[in-house]
């Protein structure tokens, strides 16, 4: 299972912007904004910095985010008192952290992850209707993609600086991506590799082959969590990001996903693709901090092993 980093990720929630009240303050000596902050209010660590991340921290009447501002004597700091909540409410896309260049969420199944349409359900639509809500100047920025019918965590860019910087560098900016799936049938083995080509045809179906078919070469690793009599439940670790990459390796197993309309075999035991991006650790894109984030693995997986 994946290591659960408490400091990074899965703290911060976003800021509603509305009219705040403030505690105001006078720096006395020179300092950093974070060792003042820490200093000075009777706070957890954790704490304040999700209050600078969340943009309620004011300088001389001038939001700041940055824990090492420098700060001289008479400077004016202002401490939001406002309680914050987020404000999105989707059935589809739940906010799991947000400061001001990047946005991480946790999409449900039947949602594009960008448009594909004119009337297409899709995060980004639902990001950017918040933004305008919650009066940000920004719009979402697709740096990756989920399946409509796989949930799990995604980052979206909040400004084109920040994607570009993401997409980059994708392969080593991320550094830990992970999936879990219910799979048909029983694992033979505890854990192992799989890799091989995969190329798609004109009906978007991708091959598999041991050897080079001319597509593009695949690593997927699996551990296998736990065993039922008729299903598995596995963990999937991507050195690549293939299309359709964990389906087609599962499918080449002998044990596809459960749910899968493309390459499964019928075993559909909760009407849904049984495939969810429950690890996502990324390096920050402008502040270089390691970022850490685990979903809970969905309550009617686990069910299916009780």
């Amino acid at each position: 299972m994946a290591n659960r980093n408490k400091n990074k990720g899965k703290l911060f929630n976003t800021a509603e912007n509305r009219k705040e009240s403030y505690d105001n303050y006078v720096v006395q000596e020179e300092s950093t904004l974070l060792d003042w902050l820490l200093a000075n209010l009777n706070e957890s660590r954790t704490k304040i910095k999700a209050t600078l991340k969340g943009r309620g921290i004011k300088v001389n009447g001038k939001q700041i985010t940055r824990h090492d501002f420098p700060l001289v004597p008479g400077m004016k700091i202002a401490v939001s008192k406002t309680k914050r909540n987020n404000t999105l409410k989707s059935r589809y896309v739940k906010i799991v952290y947000e400061d001001a260049y990047i946005i991480v969420v946790e999409k449900n199944v039947g949602i594009l992850s960008m448009p594909a349409g004119h009337h297409s359900l899709n995060v980004k639509a639902v990001l950017d209707e918040y933004f305008h809500k919650t009066k940000q100047p920004c719009q979402a920025h697709v740096v990756h993609r989920l399946d409509r019918d796989t949930s799990g965590l995604m980052i979206y860019a909040k400004d084109k600086k920040t994607e570009f910087s993401l997409q980059a560098d994708w392969k080593g900016t991320v550094y830990d991506r992970r999936y879990v799936a219910v799979v048909s049938g029983v694992m033979e083995q505890d854990e192992g590799t799989i890799d091989s080509w995969l190329k798609d045809n004109k009906s978007y179906f991708s091959y598999s082959s041991s050897t080079d078919n001319g597509g593009k070469y695949a690593v997927t690793h699996f551990y296998t969590l736990d065993r039922s009599p008729q299903h598995s439940l596995v963990e999937f670790k991507l050195d690549t990001g293939r299309k359709n990459q964990i389906r087609v390796h599962a499918a080449d197993m002998g044990h596809p996903v459960c749910g899968d309309p493309k390459y499964g075999n019928g075993d559909d035991p909760i009407g849904r693709l049984c495939l969810h991006a429950y690890v996502l650790c990324f390096y920050h894109p402008v502040t270089h901090e390691p970022m850490e984030f685990q979903a809970r693995i969905p309550q009617n997986f686990i069910q299916l092993f009780r």
